[in-house]
């Protein structure tokens, strides 16, 4: 058996047994850094990239405390959506290996694992649910939380995004012994700073890069130009061969919308997203997990903690109301120290915000893939002068108009000339984008009220 330690003190031999069971050969950073404060009960914020072993990095903490004697539930483990508690619950099962009397119980309305805690013979050690079913159970007297000694949040950000900050809040506020809270985020935003200040005590913050386990991703811009997103992803998908292609949409509609035009034309492909009945979301996510099929359209709800190896392309229909979503959605890709590429299809309106992208550090090139051929593309986030700002007749004359008399500072006023032409002709060009995307919009207006 591999000694992992904590500090200065091992870890337990069931704990031991629980990260060797889950074939680990050493600790990622982020578990190694949690570990260090779980011990003394320290309330701690993780921040760490997806696919850094967020999951276990409190699991193992709870492997640690938990005690299968007791007849009291002990942790709480709160997700955003019922796939990612799905998931997490299927990773705790090697929890009842180490332990079998360990009772942990599913808590996401609409699967078959969701029953009412009060309906089992003995109360459960570990809840692991999202937000809204957890205080459902909790408001209706079955679940009680006195007794938690370990309150989890993960995908903290996320919760926050999706509007679940009041349903742990009203767990939170009637709990007679405050917890350790573990709250783990991919991103912290400014939102989040009081509920911390309210329920965290004196947190510690750990934010861990682990250049080991960095996503190797490239990123590509492909110009949708006047076509759809779902007509450009069709022209491209013969540019390439995935072993798993996830494709990403912003809303349930337009996936819905992109897997009927690829079904329309031959393309066999999973669609998952919110929208659908749970035992439709349960099957669909069975299904990617046993790589059933090469693509998958979804929402953000699979963009985050949906752990699915062999992702080798991602491509995301245009980018997320929330940007920080856009590396989520990539980085279902490239890990394990594999290859992968992210193609996002992009329009004109979206450059201010790829731009963006662009100054954070994310590198991408622009191709287009044409009559079987990828080629090289103009590339926006490049910097490059406007194609009106430059009136080469009309500068050429300032700058080389004879002058009958020279004039004190004339070379300055005629600088000055030229940059007044240039301001003019940017003016001119910034309109007439600003039309076109107008009217662009009202072209949309119109399709969407002829659906």
């Amino acid at each position: 058996m591999v000694e992992y330690m904590r500090m200065n003190t091992k870890l337990k031999e069931s704990t031991q047994k629980f990260i060797e069971l889950n074939g680990f050969k050493e600790l990622t950073a982020v578990q190694n850094e949690v570990l260090k404060y779980t011990s003394g009960r320290k309330d701690i914020i993780a921040l760490s990239k997806t696919g850094t072993g967020k999951t276990h990095a409190y699991l193992i903490p709870v492997m640690e405390m938990i005690n299968p004697q007791s007849d009291k539930t002990q942790v709480l483990i709160s997700l955003p959506t019922r796939e990612l508690a799905y998931q997490v619950y299927r990773n705790s099962l090697l929890m009842k290996e180490v332990f079998p009397d360990l009772r942990i119980q599913l808590a996401a309305g609409g699967t078959d694992k969701s029953r009412s805690i009060s309906k089992l013979e003995k109360t459960p050690h570990i809840v692991i649910g999202t937000p809204g079913r957890i205080k459902d159970l909790f408001v209706s007297n079955a679940l009680r939380v006195d007794f938690v000694q370990m309150f989890i949040i993960d995908e903290a950000d996320m919760t926050l995004e999706f509007g679940f900050l009041e349903d742990i809040d009203a767990v939170f506020s009637h709990m007679v012994k405050d917890p350790q809270v573990l709250c783990f985020s991919a991103t912290f935003p400014e939102e989040l700073h009081a509920f911390v200040r309210k329920y965290l005590n004196n947190p510690k913050t750990v934010v861990v890069t682990d250049k080991k386990r960095d996503p190797r991703i490239r990123h590509v811009l492909i110009n949708c130009k006047h076509k759809e997103y779902r007509e450009t992803l069709y022209d491209i998908l013969g540019g390439f061969q995935p072993y798993v292609c996830l494709i990403f949409a912003n809303t349930k509609d337009e996936a819905n919308e992109t897997y009927q035009y690829l079904s329309d034309r031959g393309i066999k492909a999973l669609l998952i997203h919110g929208g659908l009945e749970s035992r439709e979301r349960q099957k669909a996510i069975k299904d990617l997990q046993a790589k059933k099929y090469t693509y998958v359209i979804a929402s953000d709800v699979a963009s985050r903690g949906i752990d699915i190896d062999g992702i080798s392309h991602v491509v995301s229909l245009g980018l997320p109301k929330q940007l920080q979503f856009y590396m989520h959605r990539a980085g279902r890709t490239g890990r394990n120290e594999k290859d992968g590429t992210c193609y996002l299809l992009y329009k004109e309106s979206d450059i201010p915000q790829i731009k963006i992208l662009a100054s954070k550090g994310i590198s991408f090139t622009a191709r287009e893939y044409k009559r079987g051929q990828w080629k090289e593309a103009g590339n926006p986030t490049k910097k490059k002068q406007f194609k009106t700002d430059l009136n080469e007749k009309e500068i050429v004359k300032t700058l080389y108009r004879k002058n009958e008399k020279v004039k004190p500072n004339y070379k300055k006023k005629k600088n000055q000339e030229v940059e007044r032409i240039k301001r003019k002709k940017r003016r001119e060009f910034i309109q007439s984008k600003i039309k076109e995307e107008r009217i662009e919009r009202y072209k949309q207006n119109q399709r969407n009220r002829d659906k």
